[in-house]
């Protein structure tokens, strides 16, 4: 079967990242097919919502949800009960 890499003329280091090649990982904030076009899309510039440690950063499907005004204010909270470590932590994902 072929990946939709091939039909999109991804590269190969797009491949290697593509949630569809790497199962459960978000979509690349950069790659052309995850750009989002809905009017409920504004990038946060405001630090306190981005940085919320509250978020439930895994439920964004693209990771340009995870800095989407829209899903930062309005997106699930971390199930306390559920919280472990292995979950994506908010305090940490700008780091490189």
């Amino acid at each position: 079967m072929e990946g939709c890499w091939s039909r999109r003329g991804c590269d190969d280091e797009m491949q290697g990242r593509c949630p569809h090649n790497v199962p459960g990982e978000p979509c690349p904030a950069d790659c052309h097919y995850a750009a989002c076009h809905r009017p409920t899309h504004v990038v946060c510039e405001d630090f306190g919502v981005l940085l919320n440690p509250n978020r439930d950063y895994d439920a964004a499907v693209k990771q340009v949800c995870r800095f989407c005004e829209h899903f930062l204010v309005n997106g699930p909270d971390i199930d306390p009960e559920t919280r472990t470590r292995d979950k994506f932590s908010g305090r940490n994902r700008f780091l490189l």
